[in-house]
């Protein structure tokens, strides 16, 4: 109920009213059943206007970190994070990787829509980067299809690094189904995986016809990171 008040009552037409924005193709979203919807990553602005732009609700994996805030602030994220669907996870590796694969499988075992980002992390730059293997690992083990979805501008109505966005418009291209039930039991073979995630990056790649650059979205923001001056 709180979900369906935030986004057709309360935040989804001020929205709306303000930015305008578009969509294409919303009827390669399922109408039912579990699938997850696989997304480039622009800007903080994805996870808001994605879940805006589908008829069905949907739930994304974030970062823990919005939902443990102090004060007034705090407490405002964490109940837009909770409206716009979120689900707090721990995403430092190793057995909080697990956990959080463990989250996104329950989301699926209840027949529910889940959104990704398989770069990881958001672009630096407005390429589109490596994708990480998990995605595909629980597309497999939930036997679900992967919707590919790209979001378009996002990055210039909110760059990183900045709190309040700009005026502009912004749109969401939704592709076909990618169904890899041929893959089926072999979700512990790291060169299919591989091959999955590839094959997802290409569809994003062809649908939003960004530039695309084989290496981690990670790596391109360390190299990024301002040095110490040496002593």
């Amino acid at each position: 109920m709180f979900y369906w008040l935030m986004k057709y009552v309360v935040i989804g037409p001020i929205l709306k009213a303000i930015f305008r924005p578009w969509v294409v193709g919303r009827r390669n979203v399922p109408a039912e059943g579990a699938a997850i919807l696989a997304s480039n990553h622009l800007s903080f602005a994805d996870s808001i206007f994605l879940p805006l732009m589908i008829d069905r609700p949907m739930s994304f994996l974030a970062k823990s970190d919005y939902f443990t805030g102090r004060g007034l602030k705090g407490w405002a994220t964490r109940v837009f994070f909770k409206a716009t669907g979120q689900i707090p996870i721990d995403r430092s590796g190793g057995k909080a990787s697990e956990a959080s694969l463990n989250t996104g499988l329950q989301v699926l075992g209840r027949g529910d829509l889940l959104g990704i980002y398989p770069e990881g992390t958001r672009s630096p730059d407005g390429k589109l980067y490596r994708g990480r293997t998990g995605l595909a690992r629980m597309a497999l083990e939930a036997r679900v299809p992967v919707v590919p979805v790209v979001m378009v501008d996002t990055d210039t109505m909110m760059p990183i690094g900045t709190r309040v966005p700009r005026v502009a418009r912004v749109g969401v291209v939704i592709g076909e189904p990618l169904d890899f039930s041929r893959f089926a039991g072999m979700e512990g073979d790291r060169y299919i995986l591989r091959s999955i995630t590839d094959e997802i990056m290409v569809a994003l790649q062809r649908l939003g016809e960004q530039e695309y650059e084989d290496v981690y979205a990670s790596t391109v923001k360390d190299r990024l990171k301002p040095r110490g001056r040496a002593a």
